[in-house]
């Protein structure tokens, strides 16, 4: 299940990345070449298309909360990967409450190991971790598992 899932983010970040760079908005023509190549099976994009379509509907909220976490940093001026790999993990956050939050997060900071630069694995971390903070204090993530894992 975690390869799955790993599959599944690294599809995701693929697609976003993409669409970011090409301008284009249709998804499904990209995700069909990206999954085709990739030869992922059919429960890896139905996960990765969730978490991409949740990423940009939630664009808007995401990209200012990233800002504010990502001190002397313009979101512009950061590499791309980083900034879709931000997005998307902080929408996992908000949108896949069933995921604890380290899992998210742990899964951000070795996906940019291997697609980022050598320091991106510290940037996504720390940013993602002061943004979990945030949204835990506004309540954003309010499952039973993750105030047990905070407060335990």
């Amino acid at each position: 299940m975690s390869q799955s899932r790993r599959n599944s983010r690294e599809l995701a970040l693929q697609l976003l990345y993409a669409v970011e760079i090409s301008g284009i908005d249709e998804l499904s023509g990209m995700a069909d070449s990206i999954i085709e190549l990739c030869e992922f099976d059919v429960s890896v994009r139905d996960y990765g298309m969730r978490l991409v379509l949740a990423t940009l509907d939630q664009q808007a909220i995401i990209d200012p909360l990233i800002q504010k976490h990502a001190q002397n940093w313009e979101m512009r001026r950061m590499a791309a990967i980083d900034r879709n790999l931000l997005r998307l993990a902080i929408s996992e956050l908000r949108t896949f409450k069933d995921v604890p939050y380290k899992v998210v997060i742990d899964e951000a900071v070795e996906i940019a190991k291997v697609y980022g630069t050598e320091d991106s694995g510290k940037f996504i971390n720390g940013i993602l971790d002061s943004v979990r903070k945030e949204l835990t204090e506004t309540t954003i993530l309010d499952t039973p598992a993750e105030r047990q894992a905070i407060d335990g």
